[in-house]
């Protein structure tokens, strides 16, 4: 096992987090399941080949047909802290302390601690972000509650399309998830559990029962391991996959010791349409400024389904986080706007019968919405795959470029999310931005306004706009080359023949996202790689 030295200024967390015990156990924790993830991979690979090839649609298996029709399974009821969460906080990355510490003396039922989509995986962030959980849990903030009486904390790894670079195991580079997972566990899963507050985890990504079923080994090994109850760690499954969508029950199934539910989120459930089948015609997906909401067909009927299938098996169902920023000054159109725009969307989901939604006690009665079970709701995969009527608009197109600029622009600065004209802004958001603009450029769709088609050359020219826009925006308050820097990723990223799965693995994978981050080069220096043999 080789690891690099600690991360500037984090030497003392370091020394904590990653002592000889804790590295010991990751290092079996990868030993056990590294072939595993790299099968699941392999087999991701080969599904979306095969679509490619073959041109198919994906649908309900009639190899899982006999969960899906077995009415007398159910997963394990919920501990008591998750049935009432009627308002979570989410994307907060906890590296950011401040942040961190108003969250948990906010009176939100849950936090997500989020290490996936709006978190940028530096080793200082995950190193710090990981400390601080540890501190939480440990009541060491000053003026916060403790962790039976502070929001929930759902922990939220990265997906398995990461990896940490900052530590192999056996020749390889560790599966990002199994590292933050690791020592999330290694450190508090026992405190957690005797404050019955968690262990609780988010689970992003997933895109088959497979993957499930392996989330479920890593969760029974690592409770035997550390000397917890089986079935103790819970975990929500965030479905965020098209192909995800046809393999609920059996999720649900495989995980049903470990089960907190299911989640769905429109940004990164509609970019993985372009992922899957971007380059079909039949799926060009139009401009989400405009056309894409909860309320189009193929959205409404993942939600429904969703709520449905979670509530047949006596699991909780959570709806997406509301992006949309409320101005401080409250007595303005704009805010009352805003109130409006977002109270909407929650209402959708609360009607739907999801359990995690603001005014939910305005509109429901009880800790949940179990006992609705949906039974008024008949899915089928023509309604999952309906792709909604619309075109491209300029503003949409310079609105998906200004994201995906300004989020590499934040990777490139070691953040994970940002705040764009009145959002929250962050990987999902990226995804949907930059698969657009490469579908649209993919297919030569024309603009509604002006009948121009979107070319190559016509995304470079937005591109150049769009940083004029932001440098006369910002005053000077910016470091142009790093906007240009980010603005020429965002290009090579769109313009690629073949599709990147993730921009986030992309980028992970970036010379210059690496380079950015300084690599420790002075320990470096001084010290060389730090190598343990275990």
């Amino acid at each position: 096992m080789e690891i690099e030295p600690p991360p500037g200024g984090l030497e003392l967390e370091f020394e904590i987090l990653l002592s000889g015990n804790a590295l010991e156990f990751l290092v079996e924790l990868v030993s056990n399941f590294q072939q595993e993830v790299d099968t699941i991979l392999a087999q991701r690979s080969a599904r979306k080949a095969h679509l490619d090839l073959s041109g198919e649609l994906p649908g309900f298996s009639d190899d899982t047909a006999h969960i899906r029709n077995d009415p007398t399974w159910r997963v394990r009821p919920a501990p008591a802290r998750l049935r009432r969460r009627h308002v979570d906080i989410g994307d907060l990355a906890p590296c950011d302390t401040e942040r961190f510490m108003r969250a948990l003396r906010s009176p939100a039922q849950g936090i997500q601690v989020d290490f996936d989509d709006g978190n940028c995986p530096t080793y200082y962030n995950q190193i710090k972000g990981i400390y601080n959980v540890y501190r939480a849990v440990r009541n060491q903030f000053h003026d916060t509650p403790p962790v039976s009486k502070a929001p929930v904390l759902m922990l939220r790894p990265r997906a398995w399309n990461m990896v940490e670079h900052n530590m192999m195991v056996n020749g390889k580079e560790v599966p990002g998830p199994l590292f933050d997972f690791g020592l999330l566990m290694f450190h508090n899963g026992k405190l957690l559990f005797e404050n019955n507050s968690g262990p609780f985890f988010y689970l992003s990504k997933v895109e088959s029962y497979l993957e499930a079923r392996l989330w479920s080994k890593i969760f029974l090994w690592t409770e035997q391991r550390l000397g917890l109850p089986p079935g103790s760690t819970k975990a929500t499954v965030l479905i965020e996959n098209i192909l995800a969508t046809f393999e609920m029950e059996e999720i649900l199934y495989e995980l049903r010791e470990h089960s907190a539910g299911l989640n769905c989120g429109i940004w990164d459930y509609s970019a993985s349409f372009v992922n899957k089948f971007g380059h079909r015609a039949a799926f060009l997906l139009p401009d989400r400024s405009k056309y894409v909401n909860m309320e189009k067909r193929f959205l409404r009927s993942y939600m429904d389904l969703l709520v449905q299938t979670c509530h047949r098996r006596g699991a909780l169902a959570t709806g997406g986080m509301a992006a949309l920023l409320l101005p401080r000054e409250k007595d303005g159109a704009l805010y009352r706007s805003v109130l409006a725009a977002v109270t909407r969307s929650k209402l959708l989901e609360i009607n739907a019968g999801v359990d995690v939604s603001g005014l939910f006690q305005m509109r429901s009665r009880g800790e949940n919405q179990l006992l609705e079970l949906r039974e008024d709701v008949a899915v089928t995969p023509a309604d999952l795959l309906s792709v909604p009527a619309g075109g491209v608009t300029l503003y949409g197109l310079k609105y998906n470029v200004a994201v995906g600029v300004l989020f590499i622009e934040a990777w490139l600065q070691g953040r994970g999310h940002f705040f764009y004209k009145g959002q929250v802004e962050d990987s999902a958001t990226a995804e949907i931005s930059r698969s657009q603009v490469w579908q649209w450029i993919r297919h030569l769709v024309t603009l509604e306004d002006d009948g121009r088609a979107v070319t190559r050359a016509l995304v470079r020219s937005l591109t150049t706009e769009v940083l004029a826009e932001l440098e006369d925006e910002r005053r000077g308050h910016t470091e142009r080359r790093t906007l240009l820097t980010s603005a020429r990723m965002f290009l090579e990223v769109v313009q690629k023949s073949d599709f990147p799965e993730f921009l986030t693995t992309y980028l992970n994978l970036d010379h210059t996202f690496l380079s950015s981050q300084g690599r420790h080069a002075d320990q470096q220096e001084e010290g060389g790689v730090l190598k343990h043999r275990l």
